[in-house]
């Protein structure tokens, strides 16, 4: 039940954020937070991440639907696994991402980003909170998968020595 904890503070999190960039700050408006290389810069972006595939919503919405299906199932899975702690943390990551830009999608056609980097004349793409989780969430996951590799490895090397002969 924690698991779920985690994806839902995400999402209101997101969905708080997002309401106030929405409702207190006009579109393209920009709020320097530490010089010009971070700003709250109110934006919409109606395709995915770094904006590609714009105007896709309904695309976006079912494989969304089909995500979370997903996560959902084999968070269930995996959470009864008392060896995999990071891999259930890291699915509620994604999860409350998802859920946090698919609402977005499903009820205005496009999401609210708002955080802004520039690097000298590089600006990153603007993106959000569920974003960030998502990002977060998936580079847990390869980390967990790496670490499950290198027990599975430790574990095949220490029976080694335990077979009959």
């Amino acid at each position: 039940m924690v698991y779920y904890l985690i994806a839902l503070i995400v999402f209101l999190v997101d969905q708080g954020a997002k309401y106030l960039i929405a409702t207190r700050l006009e579109l393209a408006e920009e709020i320097p937070v530490i010089g010009n290389f971070f700003l709250i810069t109110s934006h919409r972006n109606t395709g995915a991440a770094f904006g590609i595939l714009p105007n896709q919503r309904w695309f976006f919405i079912v494989i969304t639907i089909v995500v979370v299906v997903a996560i959902i199932w084999y968070m269930n899975r995996v959470r009864k696994s008392s060896s995999r702690k990071l891999l259930p943390v890291a699915l509620s990551l994604v999860l409350g991402g998802a859920i946090g830009n698919f609402l977005d999608r499903a009820l205005n056609g496009e999401v609210v980003d708002f955080l802004q980097f520039n690097f000298g004349s590089y600006t990153f793409p603007i993106f959000n909170v569920a974003d960030s989780c998502i990002v977060i969430g998936v580079a847990l996951i390869i980390l967990d998968s790496l670490m499950d590799m290198n027990r599975t490895e430790s574990n095949n090397k220490s029976n080694e020595g335990n077979e009959p002969v």
